[in-house]
C-alpha cells in the first residue's frame, strides 16, 4: 500500500483515506473489500479483526472483564468502560459545530450530525428503510430476521439488543440506577431517564411533518404517524384484531391469557397494563399529573372544545379518542351484518 513519506502516514489506495499504523488500514480495507476472515465458532458470524472476534465471543461467554471502580458495572471491552466512565464524570469532548450539542463518542456525534444534514445511508435490503448509524440498521434488520442474541441467565428471555438486556436485569435485581435530578424519580436505563426528564424540560424534538404535532421521543413520533397513514402492523395471531403498536398489541393479548403482570405494592391490585397500574396508584398518592387525560378532558368544559373527536363515518363526535375508538365498533360490526346478510 502507497505511503505518504512527508506524514508518516499509510493511505488506502481506494478512497485515499490515510492511518498511522499498517494495522488500521488493514481494517479500513476490508470495507473496501467487504471480507470478514474471523469466524466465529458459536454461531458463524463473521468478523473484519481478530478484536472485534474477541469482542463478540463475549455475547456468548457473558464474559465482561472491564470493571467500572465507580460503579462496579462490567463491560465486553476497554472502549465501553471508557465511554460508561464518562457518566460519571461527565466529560463530552465531542462537539457539533453546527447547535454546540457534545457527545460522549465520535460515533454520537457522527450520529447526530445526520440530523443535520438529514442523512440516513444505512439502507435494509429487507424493506428498504434507512437508518443513521451501522448499529440502529443492525438492531432493525432483527425484527426481519427474528434474531435475539442476548439471552438473560435468569430467566432464559431473550433480546435484540444488549441494552434491552441490560434493562431486563433491573427487573431481577430491582435495581434502578438512573435517578432523575430533578424529582428523584429513577429509572432502569439511561433512556429511559433521559425521556422522562423531557416531562420537565417540556422538550419535544420529534416533530411530524404532517400535523405539526410534537413528540419526546422518535418511537412516540412513529406510532403517532400511524394515526395519519393507518398503518397497524402489529397483528393479534389470536383474534385478528392490529395494532399500531407492539405494546398495544401486548397489552390486548392479555384479553386473551388473563395476565396481569402490573402490580401495587401498596394494595396488591394486579393490572395488564404499565399505565392501568400508574393511573391506579394515583388513588394512593393523591397525585393528579397535569397533562393526564383526566386533566385535558376537564379543560375542555372550560375552552368549549368539549368534543374534539370525530366519527369519519357518520360524522359523531366523543370528548376521547378511547370512546370515538368504541363508536367506531358499531359501523364495523353493521358492516358485517349487511355483508353476512348478503351471503
Amino acid at each position: 500500500c502507497p505511503l505518504d513519506y512527508n506524514t508518516g502516514s499509510k493511505g488506502c489506495s481506494e478512497c485515499g483515506k490515510s492511518f498511522k499504523k499498517r494495522s488500521q488500514l488493514t481494517y479500513h480495507q476490508h470495507i473496501h473489500t467487504g471480507e470478514r476472515p474471523y469466524g466465529c465458532s458459536e454461531c458463524g458470524k463473521s468478523f473484519k479483526t481478530s478484536s472485534d472476534l474477541k469482542k463478540h465471543q463475549r455475547i456468548h461467554t457473558g464474559e465482561r472483564p472491564y470493571k467500572c471502580s465507580e460503579c462496579g458495572k462490567s463491560f465486553k471491552s476497554s472502549y465501553g468502560l471508557k465511554l460508561h466512565e464518562r457518566i460519571h464524570t461527565g466529560e463530552k469532548p465531542y462537539k457539533c459545530s453546527e447547535c454546540g450539542k457534545s457527545f460522549k463518542s465520535s460515533s454520537e456525534l457522527k450520529s447526530h450530525e445526520r440530523f443535520h444534514m438529514g442523512k440516513r445511508p444505512y439502507e435494509c435490503s429487507e424493506c428498504g428503510k434507512s437508518f443513521k448509524s451501522r448499529s440502529h440498521l443492525i438492531h432493525h434488520q432483527r425484527i426481519h430476521t427474528g434474531e435475539k442474541p442476548y439471552k438473560c441467565s435468569e430467566c432464559g428471555k431473550s433480546f435484540k439488543s444488549s441494552s434491552y438486556l441490560r434493562s431486563h436485569h433491573y427487573i431481577h435485581a430491582g435495581e434502578k440506577p438512573y435517578k432523575c435530578s430533578e424529582c428523584g424519580k429513577s429509572f432502569k436505563s439511561s433512556y429511559d431517564l433521559k425521556l422522562h426528564q423531557r416531562v420537565h424540560t417540556g422538550e419535544k424534538p420529534y416533530k411530524c411533518s404532517e400535523c405539526g404535532k410534537s413528540f419526546k421521543s422518535s418511537s412516540e413520533l412513529k406510532i403517532h404517524q400511524r394515526v395519519h397513514t393507518e398503518e397497524r402492523p402489529f397483528q393479534c395471531s389470536e383474534c385478528g384484531k392490529s395494532f399500531k403498536s407492539r405494546s398495544h398489541l401486548n397489552s390486548h393479548q392479555r384479553f386473551h391469557t388473563g395476565e396481569r403482570p402490573y402490580k401495587c405494592s401498596e394494595c396488591g391490585k394486579s393490572f395488564k397494563s404499565r399505565s392501568h397500574l400508574t393511573c391506579h396508584q394515583r388513588f394512593h398518592t393523591g397525585e393528579r399529573p397535569y397533562n393526564s387525560s383526566e386533566q385535558k378532558s376537564h379543560d375542555r368544559f372550560h375552552t368549549g372544545e368539549r368534543r374534539p373527536y370525530k366519527c369519519p363515518e357518520c360524522g359523531k363526535s366523543f370528548k376521547s379518542r378511547s370512546n370515538l375508538n368504541t363508536h367506531k365498533h358499531i359501523h364495523s360490526t353493521h358492516r358485517l351484518f349487511i355483508w353476512s346478510s348478503t351471503l
